[in-house]
């Protein structure tokens, strides 16, 4: 990975933090159409700045630490924005925080002790962001679109991700916790 910063997808990926405000502002406003389509350009973009980066060898360091932070905040503030208009339940969004910043305390004591670690997202981890992204979309869809009802599937992934997200910060733990402890760490 290069220290490059100005890449093409690095750009993609400032523009997609870009959007953030406008979707939060769409939602805060109630204009579920035009926030579902910010959505929806945001998530091309994502896919497009990991496709630019792999086919164009744009690979760089802080690609890798700001799309990460740039697909977080997207996540976490639309989960906050959607418990504040009674999209999503307050109980949902507590527990999808609270494993963020599980993750987040882990990560700095891990810092804190042995320096600086690289741990990669679990298949685990991957499905919680997966289904997240799924419930938000579809949320704002069912907004956006409500003669779709989309009630029983929202019901579903909310579970899902209820499951997922208890589910990948306790097995984060453990395997951090292990992996710390063992005698090559």
């Amino acid at each position: 990975m290069k220290g490059r910063i100005w890449t093409v997808p690095n750009q993609i990926t400032l523009l997609r933090l870009g959007f953030l405000p406008f979707f939060l502002i769409l939602i805060s406003y109630e204009r579920y159409k035009w926030a579902l389509l910010v959505l929806v350009v945001a998530g091309l973009s994502d896919a497009i700045d990991g496709l630019l980066a792999r086919r164009l060898n744009q690979r760089s360091s802080l690609g890798a630490y700001l799309d990460p932070i740039a697909d977080k905040l997207l996540l976490s503030s639309s989960f906050i924005i959607l418990a504040f208009k009674k999209q999503i339940a307050w109980w949902l969004t507590i527990i999808v925080f609270s494993r963020d910043i599980l993750i987040l305390i882990v990560a700095v004591v891990i810092l804190l002790i042995s320096g600086y670690r690289p741990f990669p997202p679990s298949i685990f981890g991957k499905m919680t962001t997966a289904v997240q992204i799924i419930l938000v979309f579809t949320v704002v869809l069912g907004a956006a679109y409500p003669d779709f009802h989309l009630e029983r599937v929202t019901h579903v992934l909310v579970y899902l991700v209820t499951f997922f997200s208890i589910f990948s910060a306790l097995h984060y733990s453990f395997g951090t916790a292990r992996t710390l402890s063992s005698p090559s760490s």
